[in-house]
């Protein structure tokens, strides 16, 4: 693989495996609903969706105020779970801190969130800028990548973004930039091979040869 000036991560799936911490979440929120018998497994494809398209899905007879309610309580439950069951994926340190590349992230949660989790699992000085959704449309909506692009003041021909999900690799088709699907994350093989990947990983060390 060549290396790239500039490269763009996802993160839940790609950089974390959060799926216990998010999930975990996800369940307890759902406990009172008619979604309350879901296993961990259904929700992995929910991983970097927004809230509210998920609630839709699982709830689509619920209002609008009862969606708002769903989200309020994530947001309550998901950071008092403190991280404690998410663990950085094998490699990604190793990847991260051998790419000679400008680095930023291009990831569904906000950027003060994401900033304060990598802190917290080590990650953040690997970045050189980390770009959240901030009050624009979520993946697979382009916007989070050009936000990053315009932060780091790249091009989409310089960059190549990876990321776990069909929603990252739409996003990443949409914004011009190359992408490559990771193999271990959250997303299903077939539905990322449905927008042609120019590289699939299996470890994020696979960056470096």
């Amino acid at each position: 693989m060549p290396p790239f000036p500039v490269y763009l991560f996802d993160v839940d799936g790609t950089l974390l495996d959060s799926i216990q911490d998010i999930g975990g979440a996800i369940l307890e929120v759902l406990a009172s609903t008619r979604c309350r018998n879901l296993q961990m497994a259904d929700l992995k494809r929910f991983v970097g969706v927004h809230l509210l398209d998920m609630f839709r899905d699982l709830l689509p007879e619920y209002s609008a105020e009862q969606y708002e309610e769903l989200i309020r309580n994530y947001r309550t439950v998901y950071p008092a779970r403190r991280h404690q069951a998410t663990r950085v994926f094998p490699g990604v340190v190793e990847a991260l801190g051998a790419l000679r590349g400008r680095k930023s992230t291009a990831t569904t949660k906000a950027s003060t969130t994401a900033q304060a989790i990598l802190e917290q699992f080590g990650l953040l000085p690997y970045f050189e800028h980390v770009q959240g959704t901030d009050g624009f449309p979520y993946k697979p909506a382009p916007n989070v990548i050009h936000a990053a692009l315009e932060a780091l003041g790249a091009r989409p021909e310089d960059c190549l973004f990876v990321g776990d999900a069909p929603a990252d690799m739409e996003a990443g088709r949409r914004a011009g930039v190359r992408i490559c699907a990771v193999r271990y994350g959250y997303g299903d093989p077939a539905a990322l091979a449905r927008w042609q990947p120019d590289y699939w990983v299996g470890d994020l060390r696979e960056l470096l040869s």
